[in-house]
């Protein structure tokens, strides 16, 4: 075996290897050294992030990276993971890079340290290391998938008429880019509806420029099959008469990932956020059809239930492990699991 060196992220001649990495690590979930460019340029500034890598004979094999979470923020609070090529594991490369990053994180006064990993087989060793060094199951986020070739999209037609019989309409993203509040409305309306998202943990409001860079303006987004459900007439001081809506992104992988489908209260219990899903899978399966993929979390049972009934069937269950560490001593201090798990 060749020794290993680490060293700090180099922008942007690091991203091709870094991708390299991520992409045989989970396969699943392929990225690009151009996605991750734009990624990492959409990132909010004012946040703490720092990545390190491996090098092994002149190739990157493994990268640790970790920062504040623009999604549940805490100075203390900090979201990360050490990712090793599969072909260079075994050598104390993952051991090294979790070291140094928790080196940086207690320097900081870490209290809190966050991960993801999924119940695949691949991810065994990972779930063990992380055992091993105390950290707890805390949340479980289930992944469901679809083909909408598999499917007969015209039995929805009866749900779309009943909400265009309650004043509801449906248009793409793409087809309000003529609305010069479009952004600021969608901006707040994805805030209302996230507080309502029963995720295990307190959400944090992130700032418009930062959100519009991360979904609006993100690569994957699909603007043409993405969905606004309004009420002519209506007019909210933030959200106008938006009233809820369902985003699709399409993936390096060919596939799509629904980010977000939610409905204002005072417009649930209709079928819209049912159909907002519908209106995409069919804008999909017109412009050549494909797989849909989505995440819900435990005690979501509406959403849960609402994606059976649409056809979608269970995947990979990905799971949140933390870490909590005393403010003084930087000591583990033991957790117990949440009600996700």
């Amino acid at each position: 075996m060749s020794p290993f060196t680490l060293r700090d992220l180099r922008k942007p001649d690091d991203f091709a290897g870094v991708a390299r990495v991520l992409s045989a690590s989970d396969p699943d979930w392929p990225v690009t050294a151009e996605l991750l460019a734009v990624w990492d340029a959409a990132r909010d500034p004012e946040l703490y992030h720092t990545v390190v890598v491996a090098e092994q004979d002149g190739q990157l094999v493994g990268l640790g990276q970790a920062g504040h979470d623009d999604f549940a923020y805490e100075d203390w609070r900090y979201f990360g993971a050490a990712t090793v090529h599969p072909d260079a594991r075994g050598q104390g490369i993952g051991r090294a890079l979790y070291d140094e990053l928790m080196a940086r994180l207690r320097a900081r006064g870490a209290q809190d340290i966050r991960t993801m990993l999924s119940d695949q087989p691949r991810d065994e060793a990972g779930r063990a290391f992380l055992t091993r060094r105390g950290f707890t199951r805390t949340w479980d986020r289930y992944e469901s998938r679809l083909h909408t070739g598999e499917l007969d999209l015209g039995v929805f037609d009866e749900l779309l008429a009943g909400v265009a019989a309650h004043g509801i309409e449906l248009r793409s993203i793409a087809d309000l880019a003529g609305d010069e509040h479009r952004d600021r409305r969608l901006y707040e309306l994805d805030w209302r509806l996230f507080q309502d998202v029963p995720m295990g943990q307190a959400l944090t409001k992130r700032p418009f420029e930062a959100w519009r860079k991360q979904e609006l303006d993100d690569p994957t987004f699909s603007h043409e099959l993405s969905f606004v459900a309004l009420r002519p007439g209506l007019d909210d001081p933030e959200t106008g008469p938006y009233v809820g809506y369902s985003t699709l992104m399409k993936a390096p992988g060919g596939f799509y990932v629904i980010g977000m489908t939610g409905v204002r209260r005072e417009d649930r219990g209709l079928g819209v956020a049912k159909a907002l899903k519908v209106a995409a899978m069919r804008a999909l399966h017109a412009a050549g059809g494909g797989e849909i993929r989505t995440f819900n979390d435990p005690p979501n049972k509406a959403m849960l239930g609402m994606n059976r009934a649409l056809g979608f069937r269970p995947g990979p269950t990905r799971s949140r492990y933390e870490l909590h560490l005393d403010p003084v001593t930087g000591e583990r201090r033991p957790i117990a699991a949440g009600s996700g798990v």
